[in-house]
């Protein structure tokens, strides 16, 4: 599973996907901060 944390200034945002370019596709269109990570 590929995850999206998005850090804001008060909250943090926590997106799954099933696969690698979702994810990118994804991040992509995020503004600010995130790290795509993996995870069994």
């Amino acid at each position: 599973m590929w995850v999206i944390t998005v850090f804001e200034k008060k909250s943090v945002r926590i997106f799954e996907f099933n696969n690698k370019q979702e994810a990118n596709v994804a991040l992509k269109g995020i503004k600010g901060s995130a790290i795509l990570s993996y995870t069994k």
